[in-house]
């Protein structure tokens, strides 16, 4: 009788002994990957200071162009001289600026030599409604110069891009002219006729930003390492209070 009592406890003792190293497993894989995602995340928030530092360092150093011909570069200073094409504007919407709700009047542009170039010319407050803005435009020749930006990855869309005047985003292809704009981008307008309160800027969130997130993910990934090492030692503990002694042979 005491042998089979003896086997049903040193059963049930290799159970309780073979859930530990489960356990224990389950611990370190999970932490482990918390650990990972919080270095990785911390690393990529780390590229994207620098990748901006970068992006802004090349819009201070764009250069200032003249009446260009060829695409401009990315954050290039450009002067324009033309005239407006006033019947042809287009609004960016919903557009907030200094806590107003607005548009952005978009009104292509062609210059002294022939090209059409768009123009985003600042902030038009409009308020809550949705009846289609209207903006006043200068006549004739006229001076304009902005920073450059070429077009680039959209933003998803949820319907149509364009309700009467209204566009959700910039899309050159919404104007159907004779002749397409020049070059694959637009020009924030900051000085000239027909100038809007400028509401753009080039970068929104600045280095800084991201190395304070980058800081954040680390210390996440210290603080679940720590949890990882602390909860490991409770483990081995518990389990070298719960293995069975070895009884003398008889």
């Amino acid at each position: 009788m005491s042998n089979i009592h003896g086997s049903m406890k040193a059963s049930a003792s290799k159970r309780h002994h073979r859930r530990f190293p489960a356990r224990r497993l389950g611990w370190w894989g999970f932490w482990s990957c918390l650990v990972m995602a919080g270095l990785a995340l911390g690393l990529w928030q780390w590229e994207r200071a620098a990748d901006k530092r970068e992006y802004l360092a090349r819009l201070e150093a764009a250069p200032r162009l003249e009446s260009p011909t060829e695409t401009p570069p990315p954050g290039a200073r450009v002067v324009l001289r033309g005239e407006y094409l006033a019947g042809e504007t287009l609004f960016l919407d919903n557009r907030i600026h200094e806590g107003r709700l607005g548009v952005a009047p978009l009104t292509p542009f062609r210059d002294l030599n022939g090209q059409l170039w768009l123009i985003q010319r600042g902030f038009l407050a409009t308020g809550p409604t949705r009846d289609d803005p209207s903006v006043d435009t200068p006549d004739g020749v006229v001076r304009l110069e902005g920073r450059w930006q070429a077009s680039g990855d959209a933003a998803p869309l949820f319907g149509p891009n364009r309700e009467g005047n209204r566009l959700q985003r910039i899309d050159l292809a919404a104007w159907r002219l004779d002749e397409g704009v020049a070059h694959a981008g637009w020009l924030h307008l900051e000085q000239g006729p027909g100038h809007l309160a400028s509401w753009w800027q080039p970068s929104v969130v600045p280095p800084e930003r991201h190395l304070g997130y980058a800081l954040q993910w680390w210390g996440l990934a210290l603080a679940a390492l720590v949890i990882m090492l602390v909860g490991a030692r409770r483990f081995a503990r518990s389990e070298s209070i719960s293995s069975p002694s070895k009884e003398p042979p008889r």
